[in-house]
């Protein structure tokens, strides 16, 4: 029986490594209209190609609207998260599951070479997580059967 061990690379070359990106000095508004339009939860921030920030929903909620400040005069730098926790292609997602609940984050930037290339949820590793544990179910009932 084959253990099959799902990495980050894994995820990213079933769900593609687009990342959608902005700006530290556009306001959040702006930055909420790409979450919208994109239908994603959270969007890296970059500066001359240079990870310096991640924007959440839950960063937007808590930092302005909490605050009664506005998104259209509140700066993407004012509310982002600054030290960016990231994962490798080779990380297993176990790993990258216990960062993030030990962490309480929802979204992991993926660096290769200290160059960005892709972004994962906690949905994308969950999804895997259960993909794996459905192959080893279908390998054991396989053994069972004595296939």
């Amino acid at each position: 029986m084959v253990q099959i061990v799902k990495t980050v690379r894994t995820i990213l070359d079933t769900k593609g490594t687009n990342v959608w990106s902005v700006s530290p000095d556009i306001s959040v508004f702006a930055a909420l209209q790409v979450l919208a339009e994109k239908n994603i939860g959270a969007v890296v921030v970059l500066d001359d190609n240079e990870l310096v920030g991640i924007m959440s929903e839950r960063d937007y909620a808590r930092k302005v609207a909490l605050k009664g400040k506005t998104a259209a005069t509140t700066l993407v730098s004012d509310i982002m998260t600054e030290n960016v926790i990231c994962v490798e292609p080779a990380q297993p997602i176990e790993e990258c599951m216990a960062l993030m609940v030990g962490k309480n984050i929802r979204h992991l930037p993926v660096l290769e070479d200290d160059h960005l290339v892709g972004i994962i949820s906690i949905g994308d590793v969950v999804r895997a997580m259960i993909s794996e544990q459905q192959t080893l179910i279908e390998q054991l009932e396989s053994y069972i059967r004595g296939y």
